[in-house]
């Protein structure tokens, strides 16, 4: 399972692109077919979780000559599958930050807002039960 923090300007269309997004924690393996919840990054005037979704295209984005510390990324299209149907977001997760307590929520603090940056991340399957019950 994944997440994706990016800019989210609004959550109702049924599909939405996102261009050169960085992978970071298992990301970069995430291909079409695969199940993701998406997050509208807050520091780009979003609310956190938005929605879930089905992954239905992935393309790796190459790496630039010279540069010899680059994050992998992807291009990636997901179609939207519901709405969350409560509030999830950096205020919600920041009192989770015992890193070592194995809670979902800790997980999420962890890989989304530890740094600001929007990426996709690999989640494990306790994360994803946990955000699936913010939704229908």
């Amino acid at each position: 399972m994944f997440a994706i923090k990016a800019e989210v300007s609004d959550p109702m269309p049924r599909t939405f692109a996102f261009r050169a997004q960085k992978t970071m924690y298992g990301g970069k393996y995430v291909a079409a077919g695969d199940a993701i919840f998406v997050f509208a990054s807050e520091t780009e005037g979003g609310a956190g979780l938005v929605a879930k979704g089905v992954v239905t295209s992935v393309v790796a984005v190459p790496r630039q000559r010279g540069i010899a510390r680059q994050t992998p990324r992807v291009s990636v299209t997901i179609r939207r599958t519901a709405l969350a149907k409560r509030r999830l977001g950096r205020q919600e997760l920041t009192p989770f930050a015992d890193w070592g307590d194995g809670r979902p929520e800790t997980e999420l603090n962890f890989k989304l807002y530890r740094q600001a940056t929007n990426k996709v991340i690999g989640i494990s399957d306790d994360a994803a039960e946990f955000l699936g019950g913010f939704f229908p």
